[in-house]
């Protein structure tokens, strides 16, 4: 029986997280959640899976739930010590038996939890991929450090972690993310000038939240995953590429060096990459759906277009120029995604914007934590007065 703590059990990956444990109560046993303001869902959280503790992002979320579950009566599930803020969240990534801690925050947020569950020693089922564009060299030295495992979730970093599994790195020739190119795969630039956030947020594909969703459209999700790759598989930049393969059916590809290719396949659903890491080297039966294939019409593949989508290319070069730029990117992508969603610029001032932030940003090395989070700070700021020009 593995003891999970899910950090972000509100958010899509933690609500597919715990529809797995649910069908496998006999191997997993949740002790811990973390959400940020969804407190009727995670009050359901609380009463299906009973945890020991749970913490949620802020003073108001805190006082809500504690209300919640006061009015509760009879008790109907064991309440749970309930605490709040980072250092809240933080202390249930670090529960001392806790044996898996699934990182499924959204954003920034998710960084310091991330680190301190490293520091604990678990093994992190990572889904926030911000932890590892922010801090990326920090992040893989604790891992080291504190003998910790990090198990990749989202599904393009779970296909590459199996397809290698048994292979030298110096076998590897590249990796090839794939990406299904979101609701505007094909369009032009001047046809998304006046696209909506309601058209940005139809995915063909996938069900993510918001944020994800539109980083989907801007092929900045991808830029994010490229940088990711790079510290999680110690690839370098110029070996990871990224193909348009608008069925999501191939969730990532590893060239090697005699020229031969291995491949994941599965449908769209993340349930299968999260199954697969909370169950690690094992596979658990029937988690998803499987492909029909006499049925499948194809599988096409093409190279991103820049022009359209620049975000990827915006992320290739925070990775090159590194130091605090990855995080600057990211803060900035953060906060220009928000703005598009509310409605304040438009979906191609995203690229410009975080560009415009970069180019501005005084490079500092990312040595230590404290320099990323004043990085990530100042991106902020800097994002707000670019856009409020």
């Amino acid at each position: 029986m593995k003891n999970i703590v899910i950090l972000g059990s509100t958010g899509s990956i933690g609500r597919s997280a715990l529809d797995v444990i649910s069908k496998f109560p006999d191997r997993f046993r949740v002790i811990g959640l973390t959400a940020g303001r969804n407190i009727p869902l995670l009050t359901e959280q609380i009463r299906q899976f009973q945890p020991r503790i749970v913490a949620v992002s802020d003073e108001d979320a805190y006082k809500n739930l504690k209300d919640a579950l006061l009015h509760i009566r009879p008790p109907e599930f064991p309440i749970p010590e309930v605490s709040c803020g980072t250092d809240g969240i933080s202390s249930v990534a670090a529960m001392p038996d806790a044996d898996t801690v699934i990182s499924a925050i959204v954003g920034s947020a998710g960084l310091l939890p991330t680190i301190a569950a490293i520091k604990a020693g678990k093994t992190v089922a990572l889904a926030n991929k911000e932890t590892l564009v922010m801090a990326g060299d920090i992040v893989m030295s604790e891992v080291k450090k504190h003998g910790a495992s990090l198990l990749p979730v989202d599904s393009e970093h779970s296909a590459i972690f199996q397809c290698i599994r048994g292979y030298e790195a110096c076998s590897i020739k590249k990796i090839i993310l794939t990406a299904s190119g979101g609701p505007f795969a094909g369009k032009t630039i001047e046809e998304l000038e006046n696209v909506s956030p309601e058209n940005a947020l139809k995915h063909p594909n996938w069900n993510m939240g918001r944020k994800i969703t539109i980083d989907s459209a801007t092929l900045m999700n991808k830029g994010l995953e490229v940088i990711e790759a790079h510290y999680l598989f110690g690839i370098a930049q110029e070996k990871i590429d990224v193909l348009i393969h608008p069925q999501s059916i191939v969730h990532s590809i590893v060239e090697f060096n005699d020229g031969s290719y291995i491949a994941q396949l599965s449908k769209p659903d993340m349930k299968g990459p999260i199954a697969y890491a909370l169950s690690f080297p094992e596979r658990l039966d029937n988690v998803m759906e499987t492909i029909d294939w006499e049925r499948l019409s194809g599988l096409t593949f093409q190279k991103p277009d820049s022009r359209t989508f620049p975000c990827l290319s915006l992320a290739y070069t925070a990775l090159q120029t590194g130091g605090t730029m990855p995080a600057v990117l990211n803060a900035s992508n953060e906060i220009a995604v928000a703005a598009f969603l509310d409605g304040i610029i438009g979906f191609n001032r995203i690229p410009v914007i975080i560009k415009k932030v970069m180019d501005s940003h005084k490079l500092q090395p990312a040595d230590n934590i404290g320099v990323i989070l004043e990085a990530d700070r100042w991106a902020r700021e800097d994002t707000l007065k670019e856009i409020n020009k």
